[in-house]
């Protein structure tokens, strides 16, 4: 791979699959409709072509894809968007990479798996989502897999990482890096995985660079589970956050969904923060290798001095 196309760029996989790939001497086009972001993130980044433009836009994505061996389809929409623009952006990304004769590595989430009662899922496992969400992600893996194209389709946990904003966790960061009182979304006593954007990003760019890894699903979990209280505890131990976090439920989101259409499409991925998803990374570690593995104090302070120093200006 000498050149590769991230989509959805100004996101946090987005922004740490760019930094990993120029690391690696990887010339990489950053896409992404919001020009402004672009600029503010990679503008003093060597190799980075910074694009601005719309995924659904034909002519930009070929202009954009020109050359390119690998496309990274880090986008993602607001969840009441989701069944109207999910599968038609992937249909697109699929189009281009046909004509340009390009590779796609899509960054996924969890939910196509749905309820699991084992206790580590492997690529293996049977995927029966009982979500409108993960029945989305579901078809958009057939899709692909259905295409011609030499794919990935990597399966990451919940995600915390300097410019994710658009994460469970992230307003819990937010708030205890102002030294505001914070909410925390779930149960405080329940283990769940939280990935290291950074972590994703090395392991999916290592994937991408291998001829034997496409046409293949692979899952990266993070360092280990956690509860919120030990997240907490390494928070308060990093910024000296002395403030109470207030646990939030299923009734007070489904009380603000009625307000809100974007909290009212949270309510059913809710059992994740309940009965969690957790990832098996057998596979990986078997054929590629060790899996990154940031400590959660390292990725948390990390993700903090991100927000000082750019979001909370």
């Amino acid at each position: 791979m000498k050149t590769a196309l991230v989509v959805g760029a100004s996101g946090g996989m987005g922004y740490a699959l760019v930094n990993e790939l120029v690391s690696r001497n990887i010339h990489v086009k950053a896409f992404a409709r919001n020009k402004e972001k672009l600029v503010a993130l990679f503008q003093h980044h060597k190799n980075v072509e910074i694009i601005s433009g719309d995924a659904f836009n034909e002519q930009e994505m070929m202009k954009a894809s020109n050359g390119v061996d690998v496309i990274f389809h880090a986008i993602s929409f607001p969840y009441q968007d989701w069944a109207k623009q999910h599968n038609r952006c992937l249909d697109m990304v699929i189009k281009i990479a046909e004509k340009q004769g390009a590779k796609i590595a899509l960054v996924d989430n969890i939910y196509a798996y749905g309820r699991q009662s084992t206790n580590r899922i492997t690529e293996e496992t049977r995927k029966e989502p009982q979500t409108k969400k993960g029945k989305i992600r579901l078809a958009m893996e057939n899709k692909l897999k259905e295409s011609n194209i030499p794919s990935l389709i990597v399966h990451l946990p919940d995600l915390y990482g300097p410019n994710a904003e658009n994460t469970i966790l992230y307003e819990t960061l937010k708030k205890v890096a102002q030294g505001k009182k914070a909410n925390f979304v779930g149960n405080m006593q329940v283990k769940r995985e939280f990935l290291y954007t950074v972590d994703g990003a090395k392991a999916m760019v290592e994937l991408a660079l291998r001829d034997d890894t496409y046409n293949q699903n692979w899952n990266v979990p993070a360092v280990h589970t956690i509860t919120g209280e030990e997240l907490v505890k390494i928070l308060r131990d990093i910024t000296g956050y002395k403030k109470g976090i207030r646990t939030v439920s299923k009734g007070m989101i489904r009380l603000i969904g009625i307000f809100s259409p974007s909290m009212k499409e949270v309510v059913e991925m809710l059992y994740l923060t309940e009965k969690p998803v957790i990832l098996s990374g057998e596979k990986y570690e078997k054929e590629i290798g060790m899996l990154p593995g940031t400590s959660y104090r390292v990725g948390l302070e990390e993700t903090i001095k991100w927000m000082n120093k750019r979001v909370l200006k």
